[in-house]
């Protein structure tokens, strides 16, 4: 088992260290082809990943009463203030059951100003994307393929991972 599998496996088991100690984001050999369960953004529009095709994805799997996943919220608004624009987007997608008010009232309470509000319903957002526990974090690229996964917490806004995500934006032009 490679090590970064071994430390992605133990982040879904709550056994891996705090954000600042994660390792970027393993990418896969091939893409792969992607389901996308319905979801609703906070303006109560129904969306799914095919309204974001043409831009790099960061989707991040969540909730606001899972830890690692408040400390890393910051993290991610601050990747969406550097990177985000018409090629690339955070997609900070909760699986709270209490919906949108509560995804709203942490936004508030933390801070968070660049993100959008977007939330699925746990069950079928879980199982669509195969998530094994939370955060669970995607890299889509352009044409709806997930071209990585990490599961457990990360330095979002980090420049090794911002010049991680800048490298899947940048293959347009190759």
């Amino acid at each position: 088992m490679k090590r970064r599998e071994l430390l992605a496996g133990m982040a879904a088991l709550g056994v891996a260290g705090s954000v600042q100690a994660r390792p970027l984001m393993p990418l896969h050999d091939k893409p792969r082809e992607m389901l996308s369960p319905p979801f609703v953004d906070g303006q109560g529009r129904d969306l799914t990943l095919a309204d974001f095709r043409g831009r790099v994805v960061l989707l991040n799997l969540w909730a606001t009463w899972c830890v690692p996943c408040r400390e890393e919220m910051p993290t991610l608004d601050g990747l969406q203030e550097k990177l985000g624009g018409d090629d690339f987007h955070v997609l900070p997608l909760s699986i709270d059951r209490a919906g949108m008010k509560v995804v709203r009232r942490f936004y508030e309470e933390i801070g968070i100003r660049h993100l959008g509000m977007y939330l699925a319903d746990s069950t079928r957002a879980m199982l669509a994307f195969g998530a094994l526990g939370l955060p669970t974090t995607i890299l889509i690229d352009r044409d709806g393929f997930e071209r990585g996964r990490l599961v457990g917490p990360a330095e979002w806004d980090s420049p090794e991972v911002m010049a991680q995500i800048q490298t899947i934006i940048n293959e347009r032009s190759e």
